[in-house]
């Protein structure tokens, strides 16, 4: 990472990949990354080359090409979520502060390399590391502030009313 880049990475996945050719088998590296601020700007990239640190470049260069924002409220998220990405499927639950962040090391490196702090999250159908991080990107994309979802409907905000004070008007 060089000092004037504005992302920390973290690398998630390497494998070694192969295609099967009529002259043998074609190896190669395919590395999974995810960038992040830590101040809710997160991305996810896949590299593929013959050689491990060119493939962690060219990941890194993905990954900023997919960079999403991410709503947080209080170094949570403000509603429970389902990201979903082929067969897998995250789900991100917001949580209290203290709590910390209940994820794999997939969506574990994805939420705190996006700056959020407390959250709950389970992952549902695949383990595969490329679909998980797919998956809660898209879900952590799909979040909505409170304002912004007043936005859309046209709605203000109104401070509730106790139950109390409505239950006396006689």
């Amino acid at each position: 990472m060089t000092p004037v880049d504005e992302f920390e990475n973290e690398i998630i996945d390497i494998r070694r990949v192969s295609k099967v050719t009529k002259g043998g088998r074609n190896l190669r590296f395919r590395v999974t990354m995810v960038i992040g601020d830590r101040n809710g700007t997160v991305g996810v990239g896949v590299g593929t080359t013959n050689e491990i640190p060119r493939a962690i470049q060219q990941a890194m260069r993905d990954a900023k090409k997919h960079i999403v924002t991410v709503e947080r409220v209080d170094g949570t998220i403000p509603h429970e979520t389902v990201g979903r990405f082929k067969a897998g499927r995250v789900l991100l639950k917001p949580a209290y502060p203290g709590t910390g962040i209940i994820a794999g090391t997939t969506v574990g490196a994805i939420c705190r390399l996006a700056g959020i702090s407390d959250v709950l999250t389970k992952s549902i159908g695949t383990t595969n590391p490329l679909t998980l991080s797919r998956a809660a990107v898209e879900g952590l994309a799909r979040l909505r502030s409170e304002q912004q979802v007043l936005a859309t409907r046209s709605a203000t905000w109104k401070e509730p009313v106790a139950e109390e004070e409505t239950a006396h008007e006689d």
